[in-house]
């Protein structure tokens, strides 16, 4: 298998790295106010450019009447005890987003597959989308599969299915002699993923766990075969790979292909000046011009990778707008996440505008 090195945290290569990507990261506080291709559809509005306001027409749908939410995000279920977090809509300076209406999806959509393809937030989305699709249709005939990593949700007077496809790098993760691998030059499991008619890709997650929570033993890069590297250079290197799965095998003609940007996390309150706290007990958005904390790298990498790749993948730049929201994720009021859960969303929450997002650059 070839020899296996040490862990790589070489100082020149990683400050060449953050080098070429760090005029990209100054730029973040401004984000999208550009036309670029890889960042919206034909649209004269920047969606993902605005604010968050009270709205007391929110949520979007009641948990308890949504047959697809896990345990992990149905925070209310869980004992979650305010409101303000479910009243929240996001409002772009420049225009407003067209209100969701789950039956025009289906029609337009009507005899179509979509599949998100991705980690636990994948999974959030999917979700998300599912319960604001069945509040329209409450009585439509639905069939849920699940199996071998793969779940479907069909809405069968329509013929719409909607699948999630997880697979939390997008490389492939694999069982050999010597123990996991993570394989930052291959996508086998990419044949899964053709014959849909839109596809949302997301990854980041798991790029960042160490420790007993790391899911792989060596990272496989060019033939060499390394105990570890620097997560960073990992994730662009493998987000490369995927950018030459999708110039190989996506014809735009045929499949819409998004990328949905880096979801954050909170469990660090230093980075909205509040450094004794974390997501839990928070009730309200940051309410700043600017977050305090920035940009994450994990964000430069993903734009750097979509401006070099050839066919159109849209981004879906959910990070910005995700910051704000420190006080939506499941924290405590989780049915599956021991201690504090500041990674993912409760739903209804967050990923619903999300979801709204990705129907105004649809429709």
């Amino acid at each position: 298998m070839g020899l296996v090195f040490k862990a790589l945290f070489l100082r020149f290569p990683m400050f060449l790295f953050l080098f070429l990507f760090l005029s990209k990261a100054e730029d973040f506080n401004a984000i999208n106010n550009t036309s670029d291709p890889a960042r919206s559809l034909a649209s004269k509005c920047n969606w993902f450019r605005g604010k968050w306001v009270y709205d007391p027409s929110y949520p979007l749908y009641d948990s308890s009447k949504c047959p697809f939410i896990d345990g992990e995000f149905d925070c209310k279920k869980y004992g979650r005890p305010d409101n303000m977090y479910l009243k929240y809509r996001w409002q772009p300076f420049s225009c407003s987003l067209p209100r969701f209406n789950g039956l025009f999806f289906l029609e337009k959509w009507r005899g179509k597959k979509i599949m998100f393809v991705g980690d636990s937030l994948s999974l959030n989305q999917f979700q998300s989308l599912n319960c604001m699709i069945h509040a329209w249709v409450p009585n439509s005939k639905i069939s849920y599969i699940k199996r071998d990593g793969l779940i479907s949700v069909t809405f069968q007077d329509y013929g719409v299915k909607i699948l999630l496809y997880r697979t939390p790098y997008l490389v492939d993760l694999v069982n050999e002699k010597m123990g996991r691998v993570l394989k930052l030059n291959s996508i086998r499991g990419g044949d899964a993923w053709k014959g849909m008619d839109m596809l949302i890709f997301n990854t980041w997650h798991w790029w960042t766990h160490t420790g007993r929570t790391q899911p792989f033993d060596y990272i496989e890069d060019g033939g060499k075969m390394l105990k570890d590297m620097n997560r960073l250079i990992a994730f662009y290197k493998g987000l490369t790979t995927w950018a030459r799965w999708v110039n190989r095998n996506v014809d735009p003609s045929k499949t819409k292909v998004f990328f949905q940007g880096i979801s954050p996390t909170h469990y660090e309150g230093k980075d909205w000046n509040e450094p004794t706290q974390s997501c839990w007990g928070q009730t309200q958005p940051y309410f700043g011009n600017r977050y305090p904390a920035g940009t994450t790298m994990a964000w430069v990498v993903v734009e750097k990778v979509l401006s070099r790749i050839k066919k159109p993948v849209y981004l879906l730049d959910v990070t910005a707008l995700s910051l704000y929201r420190k006080d939506a994720h499941p924290s405590v009021y989780s049915g599956i996440h021991r201690g504090t859960d500041c990674s993912h969303w409760c739903l209804p929450g967050l990923p619903d505008t999300w979801n709204q997002l990705l129907y105004a650059l649809l429709f």
